[in-house]
């Protein structure tokens, strides 16, 4: 069982008057989620939508999307998921270079229009649905493009991810491996979409007959209203969303009981966040999902709260089932982490030479820095690319961070490197504080206690809003860091 089709079928065959999908106020039983998948076929058939094309969703989080999401390649076309926070020219991008033919949005195309062949409003949509033929699902391979997912584009040119019904349909056994859910568990959908990790356990949650509580758009105290009215048991989140609801729920505390399954993914948690998260969500097991668009699931961290005062509590766990990591470097040294399974993408849309440059032999190099022990616990140093190199000194931005999270006067931080004359690049800072009276110099100060001296942010920014992040949550450190590096050749000294 390695399509949607064959997922889908079973599941249908399973469960019927069970609720299936919560959003806004709409409920709807699986035997009519799964009627209505039936008819998007012929919606695709009456719109000129061939076989093994592609169509592009351009909508917030809800029922229908997780249906559009569900049938479009049960009926052999690929889904093209599109960031909702994205500019027209990026989205023109994303919808011309990866060829749709169709538009699904819940809002104004604009000049959109002129890039696909048809766009359809969900509103149209549902009138469609109402009078479509319903249609069997078709017989797909477990080879063929189910979907195509762009990169956030926070370092250059957004790529085209090409996710196979194998590499989605292994997803699902793997988070089900990760975070295992059982029948009577509400799931709440909460992460975006267009986003891997908001996708990751849609067709689990249907195979296991699971009821989705869906979240439109995220907002930390709706967020947290959910999971109390609706008795949420499980969900994913990006850590930008779980400190956001820390914060939303110090100041209006709600009962947060019900959650079992709190998984988080996308980029690294800090221990203090963590640790805030642990007391708000007494009965939640914290798990560290570990991955990339190119590979979703790779490693988990299962009891993450707790390993936090461990030495284990710094890793991202080990390999899920089927999964193999690979470190590329000197024995016993951090080096390039590579992934190999049959949830690895097999290239990037159009892109040959990067796709040679990122898969080698079936193998992903992920671009990120870190080291396995000896019982398989991979941990992460950081990203490549996010190392500073101060006087011939290697800096990890995730080990400056992890201090500075833990003054109790920041909200957020990120860490970069910027051009300095003499050591060639120099540690700076850019910081969210809880209230005016931290200072630059008080903040390096607290770091020295921790840090070495090469090590210390050198310069501190503030400001007072919240730091610039991709729709998954993922902090756009390119957008904060390249003003610094204006008038350079390069973006390293």
């Amino acid at each position: 069982m390695q399509t949607f089709s064959e997922t889908l079928a079973r599941a249908e065959s399973m469960h019927t008057e069970k609720l299936a999908l919560v959003c806004d106020g709409n409920e709807r039983s699986f035997r009519e989620f799964f009627e209505r998948c039936h008819r998007v076929g012929s919606i695709l058939n009456e719109l000129g939508v061939a076989a093994g094309e592609r169509v592009a969703i351009w909508a917030a989080n809800s029922d229908i999307y997780t249906e559009l999401y569900a049938a479009i390649p049960s009926h052999g076309r690929s889904i093209l998921p599109l960031n909702t926070r994205w500019s027209f020219s990026e989205l023109a991008y994303a919808i011309e270079d990866g060829g749709a033919k169709l538009l699904i949005t819940d809002r104004d195309p604009g000049s959109l229009i002129h890039s696909v062949d048809h766009v359809l409003s969900i509103a149209d949509y549902e009138l469609m649905v109402d009078r479509a033929e319903p249609l069997p699902f078709a017989d797909v391979n477990e080879d063929d493009l189910a979907g195509l997912f762009y990169t956030g584009g926070t370092t250059g040119k957004s790529k085209g991810v090409m996710l196979s019904h194998r590499n989605i349909v292994s997803n699902a056994l793997h988070s089900q491996f990760t975070m295992p859910l059982v029948g009577h568990d509400r799931y709440l959908l909460a992460a975006p979409m267009f986003h891997a990790a908001g996708t990751l356990s849609v067709l689990q949650c249907l195979s296991l007959g699971v009821t989705q509580i869906i979240l439109p758009a995220f907002s930390p105290e709706v967020c947290l209203d959910l999971i109390e009215s609706e008795l949420c048991t499980a969900t994913i989140l990006v850590p930008t969303m779980i400190a956001a609801m820390t914060e939303a729920q110090t100041l209006n505390p709600r009962s947060l009981n019900s959650m079992r399954l709190l998984a988080h993914a996308a980029s690294p948690i800090t221990t203090e966040v963590l640790k805030r998260a642990c007391e708000q969500f007494p009965n939640a097991e914290f798990i560290h999902v570990y991955g990339a668009t190119e590979t979703t699931v790779v490693t988990a961290l299962r009891s993450e709260h707790l390993l936090i005062e461990t030495s284990l509590g710094k890793s991202v766990g080990r390999a899920s089932l089927g999964v193999s990591v690979m470190i590329d470097g000197e024995p016993g040294q951090p080096g390039e982490v590579l992934v190999k399974g049959p949830n690895v993408t097999s290239s990037y849309w159009n892109k040959p030479e990067q796709t040679s440059e990122s898969i080698r032999n079936g193998w992903y190099r992920t671009g990120d820095i870190g080291y396995l022990n000896d019982d398989g616990y991979l941990f992460l140093v950081d990203r490549a690319k996010d190392m500073i190199i101060s006087g011939g000194e290697n800096i990890y931005c995730s080990e400056v961070e992890e201090i500075i999270y833990q003054n109790s006067k920041v909200l957020e931080a990120t860490v970069f490197g910027i051009p300095h004359p003499h050591w060639g690049e120099q540690v700076h800072a850019t910081v969210v504080a809880r209230d005016n009276s931290l200072t630059e110099n008080e903040l390096i100060d607290f770091c020295r206690m921790y840090l070495s001296g090469y090590k210390l942010p050198r310069s501190v920014a503030f400001q007072e809003n919240e730091l610039p992040k991709s729709g998954p949550g993922k902090v756009l450190k390119r957008e904060l860091r390249s003003p610094y590096w204006a008038g350079h050749e390069r973006a390293i000294n």
